[in-house]
């Protein structure tokens, strides 16, 4: 398909919530295959709607174990914490400590409209939070917190 450009922090459409998908059509589903394709090209493991300028509830994600869609989703569950380093393709070179669940379980719908239910645990988890985050105008940034070194 097509690699879109990613919006660098400082875009304001990275600051909007986004609104909810209400039909799966043609247009949405080569904009989830232009995500995956921009999302691979870019070395990165997540991508959100907004980072390629569509304010729509779409995000993709692949941490190493095949693409997964997430259309409309929302989190169901969640449990435990960790602080690990968190980076974003829309704020190259920079990095931050940040706290998710240990664990998140999600529904949304996939491309194929199925209602899907997705469970992660600690760098997936970490993934699914911080493709959410995005579809509600949060960048990781804001939630940096501080790590004593040890």
């Amino acid at each position: 398909m097509a690699i879109r450009q990613i919006r660098i922090k400082g875009d304001e459409v990275l600051r909007k919530k986004c609104r909810v998908i209400e039909k799966i059509d043609d247009r949405l589903l080569v904009l989830i295959e232009d995500m995956l394709d921009t999302m691979y090209e870019a070395e990165g493991v997540g991508l959100a709607g907004p980072q390629v300028g569509i304010l729509k509830r779409v995000a993709v994600i692949d941490i190493g174990e095949g693409p997964i869609v997430l259309i409309n989703p929302e989190i169901i569950e969640s449990r435990g914490s960790y602080i690990d380093v968190e980076g974003c393709l829309s704020i190259p070179n920079e990095q931050g400590y940040v706290e998710r669940p240990e664990y998140v379980k999600v529904k949304a719908l996939n491309e194929r409209g199925e209602s899907i239910i997705v469970e992660g645990e600690e760098f997936l988890a970490k993934a699914i939070c911080h493709e959410l985050d995005h579809l509600d105008g949060v960048l990781y940034i804001d939630k940096l917190v501080e790590v004593e070194e040890k």
